[in-house]
């Protein structure tokens, strides 16, 4: 977009549109911002504590993210930008918080050691290659390896006792690991933006159409849930962070750009501990390897949570299928996004991904018993009795149209837009909240490429993230006077 937009509309109150509403109020401060939310509250559907891991994702842990190559060697380069991407979302909440733009009474940050843990010689030379490639980034300098059992019991007793004494485990241990309530940063903005002159939030909200005018600017119909009165509102640009919802809002753009996309909805569910005593023994994220053919948001992890100010211990997620794409959604959101231009690439991507299909089958018809089984394997003293199921968020993966395959399953996120920057719409779900300030950095690079060129964008964008503009891989000295700071300013040695 070539020329800075006075009136802004947001689609959805979540994490990104939040994050994507105060970057624009910095850098153009008299801009006039309108956010739209369907349900009554904010940051309600995939920013909500209950519906996500939780995981400050920095590539710590999760192995998916870390593929072993056909030649041996593992490659780190998504583990790289995904660790350097959140070390930018911590810088940003730092500043935040000096600001007074995020709640200074809830932590909404803590520190929770992630870490790794893997049995069978297989794996476990996995996770010491995985290491070692690891550690000679600055990002990672500081992660600890151990097939040392006595030393991982002293890391997480609750997941050592009663094992096979002759069971082999490897486990790597990054004590800078966080735990996040992606909620709590949500509202924090979203009553930071209200505060701010020429911002209104408006919930309860459906957006039923979105039509470009000749003049570049977007009508965007709507209807008000309370009254069900109808709205038309113009704008001269538009981003669509509605989650699970964009896909459908993208549909109602007629954009040449999203043609082609479709969404596969997946749920998850959780075993969360309700026995205090068993909830204090662990204090971690320990997050295993997935299944074949599952997707991102199902790898296994025990995850110490911090909800509302109290310890929880989870276990998950579980994937299960439903047709809806978001938590509150609607049983018709995928028979309903099906066009002629996406429907061949959906079923292509399900040829192709058979594995998936056949992982979410066993999942969903899973027995209660199957699924504290799996538990078992992580934690063998669990008791069913101090476990209870609870139903986490819906994600929906990108399907996206392949000239070769028809169309391909994609487990990250893509950011579509206009050929002028007047509408960006976000697709996918992992990483997601963790990284998103960088994903919106990449919106205003894409949107406003004049204007974030500028030496007065340039100056504010470095204010609230110093190192923007600098690899914090290739400057180590950097990165780590960058992480110190952002761990005395959120609170993170305490």
């Amino acid at each position: 977009m070539q020329n800075k937009p006075n009136n802004i509309t947001l689609v959805g109150a979540g994490i990104m549109s939040a994050t994507l509403g105060v970057l624009l109020k910095k850098l153009m401060p008299n801009c006039k911002i309108d956010i739209y939310e369907r349900l009554d509250k904010v940051g309600a559907e995939s920013s909500d504590a209950w519906n996500n891991a939780g995981t400050g994702h920095a590539a710590y842990c999760e192995l998916n993210y870390t593929p072993e190559l056909e030649d041996g060697t593992i490659d780190i380069s998504k583990a790289l930008k995904i660790g350097s991407s959140f070390e930018v979302s911590k810088q940003f909440w730092a500043y935040l918080k000096a600001e007074n733009h995020l709640p200074q009474s809830e932590a909404f940050i803590n520190d929770i050691a992630h870490m790794s843990f893997v049995w069978g010689e297989e794996n476990i030379e996995f996770l010491k290659k995985r290491f070692e490639a690891l550690t000679n980034c600055v990002l990672f300098e500081e992660m600890k390896y151990s097939e040392d059992l006595e030393e991982i019991e002293k890391w997480i007793p609750l997941m050592m006792h009663n094992r096979i004494d002759d069971e082999k485990i490897a486990v790597t241990r990054m004590e800078i690991g966080t735990d996040v309530n992606f909620g709590a940063i949500t509202r924090g903005m979203i009553n930071y933006l209200q505060s701010c002159d020429g911002v209104e939030v408006h919930l309860g909200y459906n957006i039923d159409d979105l039509t470009k005018n000749k003049d570049g600017t977007w009508e965007i119909e709507m209807t008000d849930l309370a009254t069900n009165k109808e709205k038309v509102v113009i704008s001269d640009f538009v981003f669509i962070g509605a989650g699970g919802g964009s896909i459908p809002l993208l549909e109602k753009t007629d954009l040449e750009q999203g043609r082609g996309y479709a969404g596969f909805p997946v749920s998850g569910q959780w075993l969360k501990c309700t026995n205090p005593e068993v909830i204090q023994q662990h204090e971690a994220k320990v997050y295993g390897k997935a299944s074949t053919g599952s997707p991102p948001m199902s790898v296994p992890h025990l995850d110490t949570r911090m909800m509302n100010g109290k310890k929880a211990l989870l276990f998950g997620p579980y994937a299960g299928f439903s047709t809806k794409f978001l938590k509150n959604g609607s049983y018709f959101d995928l028979p309903l996004s099906l066009e002629v231009h996406n429907i061949w690439p959906l079923l292509s991507a399900g040829i192709h991904n058979i594995d998936l299909t056949k992982y979410l089958i066993k999942q969903v018809v899973q027995s209660d018993e199957e699924r504290f089984a799996f538990l078992q394997k992580y934690f063998p003293d669990a008791k069913m009795e101090d476990w209870t199921l609870e139903h986490a968020g819906q994600r929906v993966q990108i399907i996206k149209k392949d000239e070769d395959e028809g169309g391909v399953l994609k487990f990250g996120t893509e950011i579509v837009t206009d050929d002028d920057g007047s509408l960006a719409a976000l697709l996918g779900a992992s990483p997601g909240a963790s990284t998103s300030v960088s994903i919106m950095l990449d919106v205003l690079d894409k949107c406003f490429p004049e204007a974030i060129a500028s030496k007065e964008w340039q100056e504010t964008l470095t204010t609230m993230i110093p190192s923007y503009g600098k690899s914090l891989v290739e400057h180590p000295e950097l990165c780590r006077t960058i992480r110190e700071r952002t761990t005395r300013e959120l609170k993170l040695d305490d």
